[in-house]
């Protein structure tokens, strides 16, 4: 069985925690089609209320073409997470290679109005197909 990859960042006391898995059934390796899902949770540790209003993705796939995804809230919600709250979702990303990076942020407003950004943490989209090279 293997462990299952989690990342995490903390900023403003949001934390968001990413994991990634490959999903095999949608990919078609034969024609450079490669399919993971992402599963984000973002939790509020801290004593401010806020609203995610945006994301920000920066794809990279292996030959380090980038690829930026910018749109209103994540899959058409932009909740509102008190303290103590937490908000989950999944989605996913189709790349042309075996393997890619992903990172990016999620744009926040508290109840005064500030608009702050939160960070996702950079995961790493690995295929059983990414080719290992032994040094």
């Amino acid at each position: 069985m293997s462990k299952e990859l989690k990342y995490t960042a903390v900023t403003r006391q949001f934390r968001v925690t990413v994991r990634p898995a490959y999903l095999d059934d949608q990919s078609a390796p034969n024609d450079n089609h490669f399919v993971w899902a992402y599963h984000v949770e973002i939790e509020n540790l801290g004593q401010e209320t806020a609203q995610l209003l945006s994301r920000h993705w920066r794809i990279t796939d292996a030959r380090g073409e980038l690829h930026e995804v910018r749109g209103p809230g994540v899959i058409g919600e932009q909740p509102v997470l008190e303290p103590g709250d937490s908000y989950e979702y999944t989605s996913g990303t189709p790349l042309a290679t075996p393997s890619g990076i992903m990172s990016g942020t999620y744009q926040m407003e508290n109840e005064r109005g500030e608009t702050f950004d939160i960070e996702i943490p950079a995961f790493s989209l690995d295929s059983p197909y990414q080719p290992v090279r032994l040094h």
